[in-house]
Order: structure tokens, then sequence, then C-alpha cells
């Protein structure tokens, strides 16, 4: 491995016998923290007005993916047709928003919550499926900013997930003595 600049970190992942790596500057986390808040205030306050409003995610599921070509067109219109899907979905999305949103704005559970959001915008994705300009559109550019929020444990950054894994249980800290909560943690 190579010498670090000053104020550089190095990055480095394998997967699949491929190894990708690059050196990342330190003004980095300010940008990840802010991705973190950004995507935070939009969901919360996305979750906020659906609560506070009138929402019901009836009508979208039924209509959304109806005429767009969308490849998931039979699982959207099962959704839309489903009583008891359409009333989970009435609850998990405006507060799934809402706590992905808090969660994020305050760096708790932030894995958790960007992949829950990731997997929100994942079903937008293929709800608003337009083909106009490719692939690529707003819902698929925000999974990928979750995933990246993730990646990079953007919850360290000015968050309490940095407290929360040190958080000491019989002498040990939290995520050594479980592991597993790296996962959820970050």
């Amino acid at each position: 491995m190579s010498t670090l600049d000053s104020g550089m970190n190095q990055l480095e992942s394998r997967v699949g016998g491929l190894t990708v790596g690059g050196k990342v500057h330190s003004l980095s986390a300010w940008f990840v923290l802010a991705l973190r808040l950004m995507m935070g205030y939009a969901f919360a306050y996305s979750g906020f007005t659906k609560i506070t409003g009138e929402f019901g995610a009836g009508g979208y599921l039924s209509n959304v993916a109806a005429t767009n070509g969308n490849p998931l067109a039979g699982l959207f219109a099962w959704m839309g047709s489903t009583p008891w899907f359409v009333e989970f979905a009435n609850v998990a999305v405006p507060w799934g928003e809402l706590f992905i949103g808090l969660g994020l704005l305050v760096g708790a559970f932030v894995r958790l919550a960007a992949f829950f959001g990731a997997l929100m915008m994942l079903m937008f994705y293929f709800g608003n499926w337009d083909m106009g300009h490719g692939f690529i559109n707003g819902d698929f550019a925000y999974m990928l900013v979750f995933l990246a929020v993730a990646a990079f444990a953007a919850g360290r950054i000015l968050g309490l997930d940095q407290y929360i894994e040190q958080y000491e249980i019989g002498g040990e800290a939290l995520v050594e003595r479980y592991p597993a909560l790296e996962y959820i943690l970050g």
C-alpha cells in the first residue's frame, strides 16, 4: 500500500476477485454528513406531511404502474387491490419516512435507516417507472445516496451512532459484544 497524503484517506474494496480503491479527501466527511442530513430532512418532512395531511397509498399502488410499461405492474396492481396491504402501506410509508428521516438527522441506526430508505426508493423507482431518460431517474439516484450514506457509516460523523457503538456493557463496547450491530449502526 502506498503512503497516504496528508488529509487523504484510502478506500479499498474487494468483491468477486475485483479490487477497487482510491483516495478520498478529508473534506469528504462533510459531504457525507450533508448527504445524510439532506436525505434525513427530505424523508422526515415527507413523512410528517403525510401523517398530518391526507395520505392514501391505494390509488398510487393501483394506478401508477398500469400504463407505463413497468415490469412490476402486476405486483403493484396486487398491492393496490389487497386491502390489508393498502392499510399496511398507509401506515408504513408515512411513519417509515418519518423514522428514517429522524434516524438520519440525529445519526442513530443510520445503516438500518438507510437500508429501509433505499428499499423505499427502489419501490418508488419501479412505481414511477419511466424510461424516457434511460434507467437513471431521481428515485434511483436517491437510492444510491442512501446506500452511500450506509457505506460511509455516516452516523459516526456528528451522529449518535458513534456513542451508541461505544456504550459499554460489562466493560465491553456494544459493537464488540454484539458485532452484528455494525450492520445496523454506523
